[in-house]
Parts: C-alpha cells; structure tokens; sequence
C-alpha cells in the first residue's frame, strides 16, 4: 500500500528517545530524526495505514535513508504525523522493502 506521508515531524522527547536507542538496546543504533523525514519521503517506502501491529492505529513507514545508508521504519501517529518511535529495519519489513520491484 503506498501514501504520501507528508509533514512528519517529531516532539523534542521522541527525537531524544529515539537517538538514545542504542542506550537501551546493545547494538542498536541512534536514529536521527532528519533520517525518518528522508525514509517517509522514499519513492520506494512502504506505508501500512494503519499499522497492523498498532493499538493505537498509527502509522507505519518503511524507507530509505540516504544520510543513514539504511532502511529505516518509523511509527507516526495518523492524526497529525507526529514521529512516536524508529529503528533499523529488520527482518520481515526488511525483506518486503527489498523484494520491491524497481520503479
């Protein structure tokens, strides 16, 4: 499924949350917010609206990152798309994002 994720953007707490992944998870890596901004505006992403493994009916966004040289996914909430957490993707999404045929 593809949208347009215009105007993503992130509270001061969730941008320091999710730089400091790292701290809580051994081997994560630190996202910069800037980074999820490129991933959403990936021509490939993958935009899952709403997230099937959200309670809360958030937004999923699977991407590209230039800066980061990864595939990122970040969760934003529908209402306003307000950034509420990101990681480096892994796994399932991953594989989905990089099975893609090439536009």
């Amino acid at each position: 499924m593809r949208k347009v994720v215009d105007g993503l953007w992130w509270r001061e707490q969730d941008a320091a949350y999710i730089r400091q992944r790292s701290v809580r998870y051994p081997g994560a890596i630190g996202i910069e917010p800037e980074w999820t901004v490129e991933a959403a505006a990936d021509p490939r992403r993958i935009v899952r609206d709403p997230d099937p493994k959200s309670r809360s009916s958030a937004i999923r966004v699977i991407g590209y990152s230039p800066s980061a040289g990864f595939v990122i996914t970040v969760i934003a909430t529908r209402s306003d798309r307000a950034g509420v957490t990101a990681w480096k993707t892994t796994g399932t999404d991953l594989r989905e994002y990089e099975g893609q045929s090439r536009p």
